[in-house]
């Protein structure tokens, strides 16, 4: 049996990983690929009623507060989906994993690295994403893709300083991690967006 790979989408609201995601199962599938296509907060029965309370805009709750819901949806999400369709061989897309903690909580929220650096050992051991496609766009071009698509959620009430802090934390991780995290300027044109995905993939995971 073939190994299973874990690719992870990553970027501040209003990047384009949902639609960018779906073009990517499609490729994969085109090429043979069984995928299991997931998202966090959620991905699990659990998951998704944590996420429902994080994501729920008419709570306040603590930073770290916050931070510990994540990471046990988390756990949750790597015991029930995440490793076991690894170890059948199957190829796991994720609508954001950790970096996402390390970017809204530690940059967003500015809760210490160290603690969550720990709460990552602790839920997922050595597991890392074998590819992490970050979509990097500027703050204002996000806020202006998503403004008045639907009622926003607990993160997208917050105020541009909170998500430059998140976009700063995005690209420190890029920096951190070059050999798994690469960057995609997804300002440009959908085309462009997916010709970039289309170069990296075939290049990480040569699949002919």
């Amino acid at each position: 049996m073939s190994p299973g790979k874990f690719i992870t989408l990553e970027g501040i609201d209003g990047a384009g990983k949902s639609t960018q995601l779906a073009w990517i199962v499609d490729f994969l599938q085109g090429n043979g690929v069984n995928v299991v296509v997931t998202r966090e907060p959620g991905g699990t029965p659990l998951g998704e009623e944590l996420r429902t309370l994080l994501l729920n805009s008419s709570l306040t709750m603590h930073p770290e507060t916050e931070a510990l819901l994540m990471f046990a949806a988390r756990r949750e999400h790597l015991d029930k989906v995440i490793f076991p369709a690894l170890s059948r061989g199957d190829w796991v897309i994720s609508d954001r994993f950790t970096d996402a903690s390390f970017a809204y909580q530690g940059g967003g929220r500015q809760v210490g690295i160290t603690k969550l650096e720990n709460l990552e050992q602790w839920a997922q051991g050595v597991l890392q994403p074998d590819l992490t496609l970050y979509f990097d766009v500027p703050v204002e071009l996000g806020q202006q893709r998503i403004a008045g698509i639907k009622s926003a959620d607990r993160f997208e009430k917050e105020q541009t300083e909170f998500f430059q802090r998140v976009r700063t934390a995005y690209l420190a991780r890029v920096e951190k991690y070059p050999e798994r995290m690469l960057l995609i300027d997804a300002s440009q044109s959908l085309q462009k967006v997916q010709e970039a995905i289309r170069h990296i993939m075939e290049k990480v995971f040569p699949l002919k």
